[in-house]
């Protein structure tokens, strides 16, 4: 009785400065934002002014906020189908225990060293529109004979390709080759995982490679299929680093996102209120994307 107690007590110490910690830095400050969301904080002096849903409604007035909420939603599906299908592909392929898995799989997780920002800069290189693809591009048509007659502006583009703009695409690019090896790893650790039993079990039905993969092994990857989904969802919702440095918000906001705004508003324009409420709808979009998944896999446990 008495070593059972002392064993909670230990672990209520142990526990207890996390639940401080993240009770103050995590909900504290987000009651703080709802706080200031409400409230006509305009400069550097605080103001708590009480104004109700004036900061959220002239919000969703704004032109820049929905074009950064229509650039977001395109760059997260575009995001997310590259990295889990790349990821997918790459997993498989390592899978094979081809000769040099070791180093393939460390070249493809490399991009997961590298900070974001310093991506950035080298890929606003690749993409810029005087160097990298642009000349490499150029080289290649005239080695073939063809003048090249179209000059693309890439990320300084405010062009349009169906839905989305032009200018998106370097930083599809950009953010996909930061990932993909990250979720490789999760699908290859999974694929791995699989008793070898049910793929022999298949070829002797007569089943042939590609339908092992469709009808026995891809069902079995859906939990990972969906982790994968969530967490680059809500990376892909609260994305800036990687954008400011590459583009910013771009020539007419073709680039713009709802955390650049964010951020200007709150630091450049020093409109607290304003842009306490775009945190808090990002909050919203990201916990859109979470609680499910929460739910979900709480039920899984019960």
């Amino acid at each position: 009785m008495k070593q059972s107690r002392k064993e909670r007590t230990i672990v209520i110490l142990t526990i207890t400065p996390s639940v401080v910690a993240v009770g103050v830095f995590v909900y504290g400050f987000i009651a703080w934002s709802i706080r200031v969301s409400l409230s006509d904080w305009i400069g550097i002096r605080p103001d708590y002014t009480f104004a109700g849903l004036k900061n959220f409604i002239s919000l969703f007035k704004s032109v820049r906020f929905l074009i950064d909420i229509y650039n977001n939603i395109f760059f997260t599906i575009l995001f997310l189908a590259i990295c889990v299908g790349g990821g997918l592909f790459l997993a498989i392929l390592l899978d094979q225990f081809i000769k040099g898995e070791g180093i393939f799989r460390t070249v493809y997780l490399f991009p997961l060293a590298i900070s974001p920002v310093v991506s950035a800069v080298v890929w606003k290189w690749i993409f810029s529109p005087k160097v990298g693809v642009n000349v490499l591009l150029t080289n290649l048509l005239s080695k073939i004979g063809i003048e090249r007659t179209v000059e693309f502006g890439w990320y300084t583009s405010t062009a349009s390709f169906g839905p989305f703009n032009i200018a998106l695409i370097p930083i599809i690019i950009a953010a996909s080759w930061g990932f993909v090896g990250y979720v490789m790893a999760m699908y290859l650790a999974a694929l791995r995982g699989i008793p070898a039993e049910l793929k022999e079990a298949a070829r002797v039905d007569g089943a042939s490679e590609f339908k092992i993969y469709m009808k026995v092994i891809l069902p079995l990857l859906k939990p990972i299929t969906l982790s994968a989904l969530i967490i680059l969802g809500h990376i892909s919702l609260k994305m800036f680093d990687l954008v400011y440095v590459m583009t910013g918000r771009g020539p007419g906001f073709v680039t713009d996102f709802p955390s650049i705004f964010m951020y200007e508003t709150t630091f450049a324009a020093n409109k607290f209120s304003q842009g306490a409420a775009i945190s808090l709808v990002m909050l919203l979009m990201v916990a859109v994307v979470i609680i499910p998944y929460l739910t979900m896999s709480l039920r899984r446990e019960t």
